[in-house]
């Protein structure tokens, strides 16, 4: 038989049910368009094996040049198989709330989506709050040397206590709430202060109604979001149902009208404030305890940058009389010793602090910390207690005189150019107005034109749309060019 004949007979016999039924009609079942689908498939890879060997033939009877045919294997795959396995377990609603991803990951992935473009760019980062400078020494050895006993029998230990080391504990009361009535029973040593507000967040539970600054944390809004505290996100304001935004701003020095929310069960409140790097006065946290007071509300307060303060303002909501029945506080060691890495913080809660029902919020924040917490690091907490020595207090607080000598630069590097600029002085953050602009679009003018990553204000709240933050995290190099940068931009 002839390959002509060959070519005919095969291709006759393949293609005949599909091409030339006499029966042929439009519609079918899904199986019967399956069976159809690998005819056709089938139909095909024949014809492309039928056009492989007829070029074989051809190059055996006449020498000419020809491509090499790649060959090409056709596989029809049911569509079930191409789905992904799924559960039956529903995802969590809340989570389905949250808008878009968390703030600084999404600076972090515009940032290296722009080292891609600009693979060669000096990248400079004043972005994220992250320290740059070494930890001192008296406290990185002190951590060593509790590293090294672990390798011995005496110097071995494994699980702490939840709550932390007595020695830790105490040393952190003397410290940072030596004449306030704190004792060292009150106090939760953690992995930092960011965890202890979710934690927190569980201990309330569902069914209250927060107030938070705005701008402010965006965790603070994100775990209420997640714990289900909150009704759907609204669009055209920008802010989630149920949720009391209390609105920070020049206008009122950025400390908010308490008269102008309703009640809420819990206020968030930061001081300095991150982004704003407003610094609360003895007065107005008089006012806000006063408020929380004649509300029955309980406070959050969040001091992870108190020691950066400059003049009298107030160090701890626990200053100011009557706190310690309505307030807790969370810090962090990230922000003074320079610990981001490491981890390290601790959570204030009062024995007078008490629920509706009489009973102590203590309490129940121990249950928590003990069911879903095994207590901080050992080598983390002898790195803190040595940043609570003398010697480790006098070095942490050259460090932070370092950081606020780079903020200086960054308020006098805007101030020069015409901006109106706030915060830096009691904190390591410099808010810097563009009236009128997205700050997202602000964001992407400095980073594809400065190669400069900042934070936008947007994403700490409505309130902080139109608002940049500025880091003064970095080193003094980094600093002094990403300065120079903006020079060169806003001149």
């Amino acid at each position: 038989m002839s390959i002509t004949q060959n070519l005919t007979t095969s291709i006759s016999s393949t293609s005949s049910a599909f091409l030339a039924s006499p029966t042929f009609t439009p519609r079918y079942s899904c199986f019967t368009s399956f069976l159809i689908g690998i005819k056709i498939a089938s139909f095909f890879c024949l014809l492309i094996k039928i056009l492989i060997f007829f070029s074989g033939y051809c190059r055996s009877q006449v020498s000419l040049p020809v491509k090499s045919v790649s060959i090409c294997k056709c596989v029809a795959t049911p569509q079930e198989a191409e789905t992904a396995y799924k559960t039956k377990v529903s995802r969590n609603a809340n989570m389905g709330k949250l808008q878009a991803g968390y703030l600084f990951p999404e600076v972090a992935r515009r940032r290296n989506g722009h080292l891609l473009t600009y693979p060669d760019a000096k990248i400079i980062s004043l972005g994220i709050g992250d320290t740059t400078e070494p930890i001192p020494e008296v406290i990185t050895s002190a951590m060593a040397k509790r590293s090294q006993a672990l390798s011995t029998i005496e110097g071995y230990s494994g699980y702490g206590a939840e709550q932390g080391e007595k020695p830790l504990r105490s040393a952190i009361a003397s410290t940072f709430y030596g004449d306030l009535g704190i004792e060292e029973d009150d106090i939760f040593v953690s992995d930092g202060a960011k965890c202890d507000i979710s934690r927190l967040q569980i201990v309330f539970g569902s069914n209250v109604k927060m107030a938070v600054q705005d701008p402010s944390y965006p965790a603070y809004v994100d775990s209420s979001v997640i714990m289900g505290q909150t009704g759907p996100f609204q669009k055209p304001v920008q802010k989630f149902a149920n949720i009391e935004y209390m609105r920070c701003n020049p206008e009122n020095g950025f400390f908010p009208d308490l008269s102008s929310i309703s009640r809420p069960d819990i206020i968030f409140f930061c001081s300095p404030n991150n982004p704003t790097g407003a610094a609360a006065t003895r007065e107005q946290l008089t006012h806000l305890v006063q408020y929380a007071k004649d509300n029955g509300s309980i406070i959050v307060y969040d001091s992870a940058y108190a020691m950066y303060i400059s003049g009298d303002n107030p160090h701890s909501i626990f200053e100011i009389p009557g706190a310690k029945e309505v307030a807790i506080e969370t810090s962090s060691f990230s922000k003074y010793a320079g610990f981001t890495g490491v981890r390290l913080g601790w959570t204030v809660v009062p024995k007078q602090l008490l629920f509706s029902d009489g009973f102590p919020v203590a309490k129940d924040f121990n249950r928590i910390v003990c069911t879903c917490f095994n207590g901080a690091s050992n080598i983390s907490q002898a790195g803190g207690l040595a940043f609570l020595s003398p010697e480790g207090l006098k070095a942490m607080r050259d460090v932070i005189g370092f950081y606020k000598e780079n903020t200086s630069i960054i308020v006098d590097t805007f101030d020069s150019l015409g901006f109106k600029v706030y915060g830096g002085k009691s904190a390591p953050y410099v808010w810097v107005h563009f009236p009128g602009r997205n700050s997202w679009d602000v964001f992407s003018e400095i980073l594809e034109k400065t190669h400069v990553v900042t934070t936008p204000g947007s994403g700490f709240g409505p309130g902080g749309e139109g608002f940049i933050r500025v880091s003064a995290f970095g080193h003094r190099e980094n600093v002094l060019e990403a300065c120079r940068r903006f020079k060169q931009l806003y001149k």
